[in-house]
């Protein structure tokens, strides 16, 4: 079982220089195509609602009716670009969103406001992940960590999975530190994905600088704690699926096989099995 905990589909490329095939490389069938090829058998979709895209909610309910077996919905919910971006109302956004879509989980992109999870706003959005049992797919850098903790202990049944080892980067010690932190806190998952943000070079797959940082989050957070993703498809900026996956799972040999499997996969099944109503 492989499950990818990060993806993305669009159904216009949203990224500036529009490529070529603009009208195509974000729709669900090219994840689908690579994900066949690798023996890839569930992603979830994280949504984003950026540049040509303010549908992307509905687009991604629509492909996930579509594809029941194979994709997951994490629904964009007041993400950093959004005109609603921590405005009052947040958690009836969160309910709604919830309610429409039959969320197991949802993604929340953040700037740099990190008192937001403590005030009463934040604390009220993310009662009610609690309330409708919802999975926290949360976008932040190592800054966030500390406030992250505190919530995460305040809301100790909902899980917390950051995106991209949560922006740790080669050389940053201060901010793999922050992280590793939060090892402490045992509802706070971390996604191995985004090795090529990780890394001082993306492209220089498979990125051999990033398994300090890799090994270090193995031994915090232990083999349970972590689920591949690959970041497709903004990791082709980088380099290919195979090598999204391949950079976990054939490079990073100091993982051994049965701690791959969870990480691989069956963490995130866990999860999914138990979050939603």
């Amino acid at each position: 079982m492989i499950i990818d905990s990060h993806s993305h589909a669009w159904q216009t490329w949203p990224y500036k220089p529009l490529v070529p095939d603009a009208s195509s490389r974000g729709q669900v069938e090219q994840l689908l195509w690579e994900m066949d090829r690798n023996g890839v058998d569930k992603a979830v979709l994280v949504c984003a609602q950026i540049e040509h895209n303010p549908a992307n909610n509905d687009y991604v309910a629509e492909r996930v009716r579509s594809y029941p077996d194979r994709l997951v919905q994490f629904a964009d919910v007041d993400c950093m670009w959004s005109s609603t971006y921590h405005t009052p109302g947040a958690a009836t956004r969160l309910k709604e969103a919830a309610e429409k879509y039959r969320l197991k989980g949802f993604t929340h992109y953040v700037k740099d406001d990190y008192a937001w999870f403590e005030s009463d706003e934040g604390l009220a959005f993310f009662k009610t992940a609690a309330d409708y049992n919802l999975i926290a797919s949360i976008a932040l850098n190592p800054a966030w960590q500390p406030a992250l903790r505190k919530l995460a202990a305040r809301f100790p049944h909902t899980p917390f999975l950051c995106h991209h080892m949560s922006l740790a980067k080669v050389g940053d010690e201060a901010g793999l530190n922050e992280i590793l932190k939060s090892a402490e806190v045992p509802n706070i998952y971390i996604k191995l994905s985004g090795f090529h943000y990780v890394s001082q070079v993306g492209w220089d797959y498979p990125q051999l600088d990033t398994h300090p940082v890799v090994r270090a989050l193995y031994k915090a957070f232990g083999p349970t704690r972590l689920c591949w993703g690959s970041d497709y498809p903004v990791v082709r900026f980088f380099m290919t699926y195979q090598h999204a996956l391949e950079a976990f799972r054939t490079h990073c040999t100091f993982v051994p096989p049965i701690d791959q499997a969870l990480i691989l996969g069956l963490n995130l099944q866990q999860l999914l099995d138990k979050a939603g109503r």
